[in-house]
């Protein structure tokens, strides 16, 4: 348990002075960082050698927390996140209080409610989203285990989570996009 401790003392102090993490969520290996904070997302989007314009996942740890970072969160998207059966990330119109470079070219924002126990917990107790990318190059395979990543996201990450490094990653979450308009629309199954 005390792994546990230092490990969350580590990262959160990370994240607070706009470093970037390489941590276990409840998917993939993830690279996170304070997604208020544009520096450290711009950070995020060299290591990984991604555009901008292809916006990242946010990690929050409940409802209230999603609903402090969306104007305006669609009923059904409770219901969607309630009885998915797998890790389930949403896209919302509207996303508020976040870094700029974070919203995406059609002012929505990629969210999802962790569930597993410490990327939840490093979200709730930093009290806002985490950015939450696979642990890898733009465009090269997703890692399937902490063995599987490159040793250029290692080197270029700020502090490299000590837990779950046996664990095998589970598929990347399942992605819906919520238009305010009511439409639903499955990018990723």
């Amino acid at each position: 348990m005390e792994d546990i401790k230092t490990e969350m003392q580590n990262a959160l102090a990370t994240l607070k002075r706009g470093g970037i993490i390489l941590y276990p969520t409840d998917t993939v290996w993830g690279i996170g960082c304070d997604a208020t904070n544009a520096e450290a997302v711009e950070k995020v989007y060299a290591l990984k050698k991604r555009k901008e314009s292809q916006a990242l996942i946010c990690l929050v740890s409940d409802y209230k927390m999603l609903n402090q970072f969306v104007e305006d969160v669609p009923e059904v998207a409770y219901d969607i996140l309630k009885f998915a059966r797998k890790p389930t990330t949403i896209i919302y119109d509207d996303p508020i209080r976040v870094a700029e470079n974070l919203i995406a070219d059609d002012n929505s924002l990629a969210i999802r409610v962790s569930k597993d126990k410490f990327s939840n917990d490093l979200a709730k107790r930093f009290r806002k989203p985490i950015v939450s990318t696979s642990a890898n190059i733009s465009g090269k395979k997703t890692p399937g285990s902490f063995a599987e990543i490159s040793p250029e996201i290692l080197e270029g990450v700020d502090y490299v989570v000590n837990l779950q490094k046996n664990k095998k990653s589970a598929n990347p979450s399942a992605i819906i996009k919520l238009s305010n308009d009511g439409k639903v629309k499955v990018i990723r199954k």
